[in-house]
C-alpha cells in the first residue's frame, strides 16, 4: 500500500477545546480530496475530553487526523510541536474555534496543489479571513486586494501599499514548512498573542508568494474569556511587550532585505507597538504607562535605525501624544475603531 505525499498539514493548538474541534475538523475534511492533507491535532494538557475526542476523531480518519499530546506549553508551545511533527509540503495554523470555508478550501489545495509540481514552488500562500463575531449579522472580511494582485506570483517588491491598520494576520498564512523551519522560529511557551510572532519571522526567508482573494479563515471572536477580548488583553499587556521584544530581534535592518520587505515589517512592527501601547493606556495604570514608554526605549536601543523607521508611521504618532489629552484620544478613537470593525 502506497502512502499519498502530503500536500498540506493543518496544525490545530487545542486546550479545553472540545466542543469546537468537531466544527474546526469537519471543515478541513470537508475537501473533495482529503488523502494529500494532514491534520495534526495538538491537545496542550486539555482539563476537558479534547484529547479523547481527538482520538476519535483520529480513528475515524486513519491516515489523515493525528491526535497529538503534551503537557500544557501555551499556544506557542503547541504551535511549535506542530509545526515540528509536519510532513506536508505547506502547513497552516487553524486555531481549534476556527473553521475554513469549503469552497474556499477548493481553491486553496488546488493552488498548492499545482505549486508542488513545481521546481520553485512559491513559499507563502496569502488568502482572506473573516471575522466571524459571535451575534453580529454582517461579518467583516479582510482583504489585500489593493496590496496583491490576487492568483499572481510575487515578491516583495511586488507589494503595493498596505492601510493604515493593515497587516497580514497569522489567519492569511500558508507556509511553505521548509521555509517556517528554516527561520528558525521559536514561539515563546505559555504566551498569548504569539501569532504576531509567526506572521512576522519568518518573512525574510519568503521569497515568493502568492495571493488568493478568497474568504478561506474564518476567525471565531466574541465567545467569553478569548485572549482578544479588550479585559484580557489589559491584563496580559506584559506579553504584549514580550511578543513585540521577539519582533524587534527578528528585524532585518534596512538594506539586508528585499525594500518591499523591510518596508511591509517596519509598518507591522508598527502596528503591533501600537497595539501594545493602546492596551497599557487603556489600562489606565500610571504603571503601565512607564511599559509603554520602556517598549520604545527598547526599540530604540536595540536598534536606532529601526525605532526612527517605526516612530515615523502615522499609527505610531498618534499612539505616542503625550500627556493626559493624547491618552483620552487615544481611548476614544479604540472606542470608535472596535465598534466600527469589530475585531474584539
Amino acid at each position: 500500500m502506497t502512502t499519498t505525499a502530503k500536500t498540506l498539514s493543518f496544525v490545530i493548538p487545542s486546550y479545553n477545546m472540545e466542543a469546537y474541534l468537531d466544527r474546526c475538523v469537519n471543515s478541513l475534511l470537508s475537501a473533495h480530496r482529503t488523502d494529500d492533507l494532514e491534520i495534526l491535532i495538538v491537545d496542550d494538557g486539555s482539563k476537558d475530553g479534547t484529547l479523547a475526542y481527538a482520538q476519535k476523531l483520529e480513528r475515524n480518519n486513519p491516515g489523515i487526523v493525528r491526535a497529538i499530546h503534551q503537557e500544557n506549553k501555551g499556544h506557542g508551545g503547541a504551535v511549535n510541536t506542530g509545526i515540528e511533527a509536519a510532513t506536508g509540503k505547506y502547513v497552516k495554523v487553524v486555531d481549534a474555534d476556527d473553521w475554513v470555508g469549503p469552497e474556499s478550501l477548493e481553491d486553496v489545495l488546488a493552488t498548492l496543489r499545482e505549486e508542488i509540481t513545481r521546481d520553485d514552488p512559491i513559499d507563502m500562500l496569502v488568502t482572506n479571513y473573516v471575522y466571524d463575531k459571535v451575534e453580529k449579522r454582517h461579518k467583516h472580511v479582510v482583504n489585500f486586494r489593493h496590496a496583491m494582485k490576487p492568483g499572481k506570483r510575487l515578491t516583495w517588491d511586488d507589494l503595493g501599499h498596505f492601510g493604515l491598520a493593515e497587516y497580514i494576520l497569522m489567519h492569511a498564512l500558508i507556509f511553505r514548512t521548509d521555509v517556517v523551519r528554516a527561520s528558525g522560529m521559536k514561539l515563546p511557551e505559555h504566551t498569548f498573542y504569539v501569532d504576531f510572532i509567526y506572521a512576522y519571522q519568518p518573512f525574510p526567508w519568503v521569497k515568493t508568494l502568492k495571493y488568493l482573494d478568497t474568504p478561506f479563515y474564518h476567525y471565531y471572536i466574541g465567545r467569553e474569556g478569548q485572549s482578544v477580548q479588550t479585559d484580557v488583553m489589559i491584563r496580559r499587556v506584559d506579553q504584549l511587550r514580550l511578543v513585540n521584544q521577539c519582533m524587534v530581534r527578528a528585524t532585518p535592518e534596512r538594506g539586508t532585505v528585499p525594500d518591499g520587505l523591510y518596508r511591509y515589517m517596519i509598518h507591522f512592527l508598527a502596528i503591533e507597538s501600537s497595539v501594545a501601547s493602546v492596551f497599557m493606556i487603556l489600562s489606565k495604570d500610571p504603571a503601565n504607562y512607564a511599559k509603554k514608554e520602556a517598549l520604545w526605549n527598547d526599540i530604540k536601543a536595540y536598534s536606532p535605525s529601526i525605532y526612527a523607521d517605526v516612530r515615523k508611521k502615522a499609527m505610531s504618532r498618534a499612539l505616542n501624544l503625550r500627556g493626559s489629552a493624547g491618552r483620552f484620544i487615544i481611548r476614544s478613537g479604540y472606542v470608535v475603531a472596535e465598534k466600527v470593525v469589530g475585531f474584539n
